[in-house]
């Protein structure tokens, strides 16, 4: 989709080139595009063009000097987000496409998104991720199995928790979702297309992921763009490359150990963990949260009233531009006797720490590396797991610090708080 005319941008198109051809690292946008697609052998590519899209057409050709394929299609007049693909059918051949935005750039393994699209039987897959600015982004809500069931405009007005999902724009479909589309009429992708195959029961599904993928709409992106791509930072979030991450126990780490959590309200943030997320953020490193709940399996709340505190979190980490890449969270709990337990949650398992069934997940999921990662909590519980999964470990001593007394183990390292566990991580010394 490249007929963005870039009104926030009009200092660097000063209506001479459209948006997709704004230079960013000395190359148009739309060519750093293609080239993370060719990389990938995706060498057949339909650009949609309106606003001064001869500028494209004289710059790329038929796409051979850039080892592509390149057809085009005009709009007669602004189709809007999806009016477009009912023209694109007769150029589609058998199987999914990818839909990508003229505005993003991204760096991200597309063979890993189309199995997760196969694997679901989707009719349409949508790349969703955290990103520094959720409060004035398109979020998206979908369940434990990434179905999606609701959109969230950026113009509505939020007066509660919300989790950091974001709609990227880029975009796995099946070719028959031309045809729901209107011939040469202006529709809209999310509030008439997807809400509407949504509202139908279709397969709509949510792709999390971790990966570099950000609007360069207004100046100051593609200032951070600029950084971000030429440090190499873009370039080795894509898990087509092995992660290292930084595991966070929740309780006494990030937020005050005030008792068992099991409401919003009890949840108030440490001190010193934004500014060390914060951190994270732009360290090359990936933020995720690895938390046991016992509180569920007791009875004290339930899997809602939990993942509506970790929205809590996100949210409040959301509004001063930090993000967490994942949470998981344990909701079981073995021992049973517990005043109003809840026997469905009362049983062994493999996800519940000091066992390392969550990060076995997360090295699926995210590709990551454990011998180059560390988990960091306020209990021997939290080093237990770290060694047991081959992290290195460091023990914060907010909390339990370390006091609980369940394993005889030695962290890696001792920190004050979660702030200087960071700066030793990133820096190498306390």
């Amino acid at each position: 989709m490249a007929g963005g005319k870039g009104t926030r941008l009009a200092a660097l198109t000063r209506d001479e080139i459209p948006k997709p051809m704004v230079p960013v690292a000395g190359k148009p946008i739309l060519q750093w595009q293609i080239e993370r697609l060719r990389e990938q052998g995706i060498a057949e590519i339909v650009l949609v063009i309106g606003h001064l899209g001869g500028k494209i057409q004289e710059f790329f050709g038929d796409g051979e000097a850039f080892g592509v394929r390149l057809q085009y299609i005009e709009e007669p007049q602004p189709l809007g987000t999806a009016g477009s693909l009912s023209l694109l059918a007769p150029m589609l051949t058998v199987g999914p496409f990818f839909l990508v935005f003229g505005d993003v750039l991204f760096d991200i393994d597309l063979e890993r998104m189309a199995r997760y699209h196969k694997e679901k039987h989707a009719l349409a897959t949508l790349f969703v991720h955290p990103n520094t600015h959720p409060f004035d982004s398109d979020l998206v809500s979908y369940g434990a199995d990434g179905r999606i069931t609701a959109f969230d405009s950026k113009h509505n007005v939020r007066d509660h928790w919300y989790s950091n999902r974001v709609n990227a724009g880029l975009y796995l479909m099946e070719s028959e979702i031309c045809g729901c589309v209107p011939q040469n009429r202006k529709f809209d992708l999310e509030k008439e297309l997807l809400s509407g195959l949504i509202a139908e029961g279709r397969a709509v599904y949510a792709y999390q992921s971790p990966e570099y993928i950000k609007d360069v709409g207004t100046l100051e992106r593609i200032t951070q763009a600029e950084k971000e791509l030429t440090s190499g930072f873009i370039a080795g979030r894509s898990l087509r490359r092995p992660q290292k991450a930084v595991f966070l126990d929740r309780d006494g780490t990030i937020n005050r150990k005030n008792g068992l959590i099991y409401h919003e309200d009890q949840f108030e943030l440490e001190p010193s963990a934004l500014e060390a997320i914060r951190k994270i953020n732009t360290s090359g490193y990936l933020a995720i949260v690895i938390t046991n709940q016992p509180v569920v399996a007791r009875g004290l709340c339930s899997m809602e009233d939990v993942e509506r505190i970790h929205q809590k979190l996100e949210t409040l980490l959301g509004r001063e531009g930090v993000y967490l890449d994942s949470i998981r969270f344990c909701p079981h709990h073995p021992h049973k006797g517990y005043p109003e337990e809840n026997p469905a949650y009362k049983i062994p398992c493999h996800c519940r720490k000091p066992e390392i069934g969550m990060l076995e997940d997360c090295v699926r999921d995210y590709h990551i590396d454990l011998a180059s990662s560390w988990f960091v909590g306020d209990s021997t519980v939290d080093i237990r797991t770290g060694k047991n999964a081959g992290t290195r470990t460091a023990l914060v001593l907010t909390g339990d610090a370390g006091k609980d007394g369940k394993y005889e183990v030695t962290p890696d390292v001792t920190c004050r708080d979660l702030g200087q566990a960071v700066d030793f991580i990133l820096k190498g010394s306390v």
